[in-house]
């Protein structure tokens, strides 16, 4: 998620590999290496990936906080937006949403069987 995020933040900032690597201290190499997933960059320079883009490092690694409500008891939660995007897709097939609400364990092993 990461690789992914940092390169969306970049593009939108309008700046190249080189670019942005010049501005954090790293080698365009870096740079590219962190967006193909292929190494993850420092806490480091997350934190100053973050503070460029003025990001939260949550986002930049992919994790959002929500919070949800379970017998009147309050708790956070972190997903990624792909997570909640495949929630709201679930939920436009109610049967299969349904059944996976049910019986997760078992829902999902058909899933898998029918898959492979």
């Amino acid at each position: 998620m990461f690789g992914k995020r940092l390169k969306e933040l970049r593009k939108s900032a309008g700046l190249t590999q080189q670019q942005l690597g010049e501005q954090l201290n790293v080698t365009k190499v870096s740079i590219c290496s962190y967006e193909n997933g292929t190494r993850m960059a420092s806490i480091e320079t997350l934190v100053d990936i973050a503070n460029l883009f003025r990001v939260d490092l949550d986002y930049l690694i992919g994790t959002d906080t929500y919070v949800v409500s379970d017998n009147s008891e309050e708790y956070g939660i972190r997903m990624s937006k792909e997570e909640i995007y495949l929630i709201k897709e679930l939920r436009k097939h109610s049967s299969l949403y349904s059944s996976l609400l049910e019986d997760p364990k078992r829902t999902i092993e058909l899933i898998e069987k029918k898959v492979h």
